[in-house]
């Protein structure tokens, strides 16, 4: 076979090109660390750290949202615990006190039963606490507060407590100035309050269930698949009405227990069976207030967990990311110093690739 000069020629242009070409990947290799710069180079590799890189935004979302829920949960925490603290104090020092012999005097009863009023609006206080603009007792309305003392229209001298503009009592519906707004339905008003939801998605694979009849459609979300971060105030201070054996009322919310107390105290002639029982409905009333700590505080060690699964999560997509994308700067720059000494060793081959024919020795 005839090998002419131009085919040589031919051939060392292609295979220099070829040498060029890999140095200047090896190079590029090197100083971007990744193993592709553009999705044609790789077309897979590409199209797996794209899903990669949606779910790592997507597990970084989720952290983010689970450190926020885990500081608004302790916001609630913090305020239960205050309330759970005051009535502890309430209970167990003035309650107990004010029934002593030796403090029966009008005076002396009406002194605990300032520290009582006292109590109830650092209670009010707590109950209308915040985070971040956010009312953390108000269910799902967060942007208002939920409680608010007003005067009973019907009656000046006593005083309701609203929840969401709603007696807690009786379940009355009140406009903003203070007048009724609807007075029927109390009780299943009230009820639905206390199951007021607000679902945030954690990742735990969100969940909606339609339900639908004749009159209505609805989407619910399915409570396993979310966390509820909704503490109603009401379930935590108590809504309803007790029915005594004479037939009356005892409001079963623990401000209004504790502006009972207050005006029992004040009487003239001190009601010590009535006054015992208040008290006995008021402990009730905190030890509901002590379940719900525990449950925030369950609730905390969850997101907690939570967390620490997320973060786990994030380290091996990162591993994954890294593996797909990233290259391995020891064989890199092994491969780089390669591609460069090839590249140099068909430069010199250049210089002999014309060798001498016969007529360089014809005279």
């Amino acid at each position: 076979m005839r090998i002419t000069t131009n085919a040589i020629l031919r051939n060392y242009k292609s295979n220099l090109a070829t040498s060029m070409s890999n140095l200047d990947v090896a190079r590029t290799q090197v100083m971007t660390q990744r193993k592709f710069n553009s999705t044609m180079e790789d077309p897979s590799s590409a199209l797996r750290a794209a899903v990669l890189n949606r779910k790592y935004a997507r597990n970084e979302d989720f952290l983010n949202l689970v450190k926020d829920i885990q500081s608004y949960q302790d916001a609630q925490e913090d305020a239960a615990m205050q309330i759970n603290n005051i009535s502890l104090n309430l209970s167990k020092h003035y309650g107990i006190e004010a029934l002593n012999g030796t403090n029966g005097s009008i005076e002396t009863r009406k002194t605990y039963a300032e520290a009582w009023r006292g109590a109830q609006e650092s209670i009010l206080l707590s109950l209308n606490a915040s985070y971040e603009e956010k009312y953390v007792f108000a269910g799902s309305d967060g942007m208002n507060p939920p409680f608010k003392m007003i005067n009973d229209p019907n009656d000046p001298t006593k005083q309701v407590l609203l929840y969401r503009n709603v007696d807690v009592t009786t379940g009355t519906l009140y406009n903003d100035d203070g007048t009724i707004k609807d007075a029927t339905n109390g009780p299943t008003r009230l009820e639905a309050l206390s199951k007021d939801s607000s679902f945030v998605d954690l990742g735990f694979g969100l969940t909606l269930n339609s339900t639908s009849t004749a009159a209505s459609s609805a989407v619910n979300v399915d409570a396993s698949s979310a966390f509820n971060i909704s503490l109603p105030g009401i379930n935590l201070v108590g809504f309803g009405e007790y029915t005594n054996a004479d037939g009356s009322k005892t409001p079963k919310n623990m401000l209004l227990l504790i502006g009972e107390i207050a005006n029992t105290l004040e009487q003239p002639d001190f009601d010590y069976d009535k006054y015992k029982d208040l008290l006995g409905k008021f402990d009730e009333r905190r030890s509901d207030v002590l379940k719900h700590v525990t449950t925030l505080g369950t609730n905390t060690e969850f997101l907690t967990t939570t967390a620490d699964r997320l973060q786990t999560n994030e380290i091996n997509l990162t591993q994954q990311i890294d593996n797909v994308v990233n290259v391995d700067m020891a064989e890199a720059i092994m491969n780089f110093s390669w591609a460069q000494y090839a590249y140099n060793s068909a430069l010199k081959v250049g210089n002999n690739i014309l060798t001498p024919s016969f007529i360089d020795f014809m005279n």
